[in-house]
């Protein structure tokens, strides 16, 4: 009955845990959620009300523009301008998205053909290689390891490898393994693409989200960037947007009309009431960002001291809402904390291969509900 195609995609991992979940919860267990990454804090409310003033509004009651209002691209422009000093043309290379997932799946329908290789980070976002698979092109997965700062080695990549990729997918600040670009690789990547033809999507959908004073790059502001790259940014964590789908592609006009000519093909574009939300997010005040932060930064010190009072080894994030803690066996580990604590974690290996041996927790619950799952992670552990 399914396309061959089918038979080559993993049961997508979030959607399993989800039914584990809630066979647990049918049991009546008490379950703290720590896997997907959906903030439990709400849209701050200036952005709720320009939703509200902007749906009642018939103006906005029609299909929206392929592209994006052009206000919501000048937005996205000048808020690019004020965050990272880049310079963006809202015309040509800035692109409405229903979310950075939109993009990330879509762009190697553009671009990639059969036999080709999309060059992958393993540990990763999983759409990566799913949205490959659908474009009938190959996967070959970057290790990400601990060595490394979870920095793939480009110069390791096989050259019969490379000769055939067309495309490369980074995420810094990363997910799943929280870690953040160190100076000179993005300058490394882009040598790496020039050289070799590639195009690189930027996964920058983090960037908002950081701690002890660091603030993230824009891949797009290394020299030389925006000659062989997009990013794909999201409102989703910033403002906590998750369910809006609201986001955006930058970078290379060329690469920018590409995917615009996929998307064009299969979806009508965001409800223009959304657009005017996320213009008010982008120009509106930032203190409600400044809070998130502060908020999951306490969430992360308190996780983070419970679990090294556990004997765990982990190191406190500096960037996404992420922890990222090696364990003996993801699967057996993640498995007995729902069975027997009532704690969902993710399992690494849900990430690729390069995440076997970790899992993730998302800092997406209360400190309360932290210092709860501690103490029942020292029942199990007694």
């Amino acid at each position: 009955m399914y396309a061959e195609r089918m038979g080559d995609l993993p049961p997508y991992l979030f959607a399993r845990i989800e039914e584990l979940k809630a066979a647990q919860i049918a049991r009546g267990v008490d379950v703290i959620d720590f896997g997907v990454g959906d903030p439990d804090l709400p849209t701050p409310p200036h952005i709720v009300d320009a939703l509200c003033r902007a749906a009642k509004d018939p103006r906005n009651h029609h299909y929206p523009s392929y592209a994006g209002m052009e206000q919501y691209r000048a937005a996205v422009s000048r808020w690019y301008s004020a965050r990272f000093g880049v310079k963006l043309d809202p015309k040509k290379e800035v692109l409405a998205l229903m979310g950075s997932k939109d993009g990330i799946a879509h762009i190697p329908e553009a671009f990639i053909n059969r036999g080709d290789y999309v060059l992958a980070p393993s540990p990763g976002y999983p759409v990566y290689r799913t949205s490959t698979l659908f474009a009938e092109g190959s996967v070959h997965e970057m290790p990400l390891l601990p060595e490394r700062d979870f920095l793939p080695d480009l110069a390791a990549i096989p050259g019969d490898i490379v000769r055939k990729a067309r495309l490369m997918f980074l995420n810094y600040p990363n997910n799943p393994t929280s870690a953040i670009t160190l100076p000179g690789f993005f300058e490394e990547a882009v040598d790496f693409a020039t050289d070799n033809d590639l195009i690189i999507v930027h996964d920058n959908a983090y960037s908002e989200i950081a701690y002890d004073g660091y603030q993230a790059p824009s891949f797009l502001s290394t020299r030389g960037a925006m000659e062989v790259s997009v990013e794909m940014h999201s409102l989703s964590k910033t403002y906590n947007m998750t369910g809006w789908r609201i986001g955006m592609a930058c970078g290379n006009a060329g690469i920018i009309a590409g995917l615009s000519r996929v998307k064009a093909n299969v979806d009508s574009g965001v409800f223009d009431a959304i657009q005017h939300a996320a213009i008010a997010a982008l120009s509106g005040p930032q203190d409600c960002v400044r809070e998130a932060c502060r908020i999951y930064e306490e969430r992360r010190d308190t996780l983070v001291s419970g679990l090294r009072s556990l004997g765990y080894t982990v190191n406190p994030p500096k960037a996404t809402f992420y922890v990222w803690m090696p364990v003996e066996d993801c699967m057996e580990f993640a498995t007995r904390l729902l069975n027997e604590a009532g704690i969902v974690v993710t399992p690494g290996i849900g990430f690729g291969n390069g995440g076997d041996g970790y899992v993730r927790f998302a800092l997406t619950r209360s400190t309360e509900r932290i210092r709860e799952a501690i103490e029942r992670l020292r029942r199990l552990s007694q």
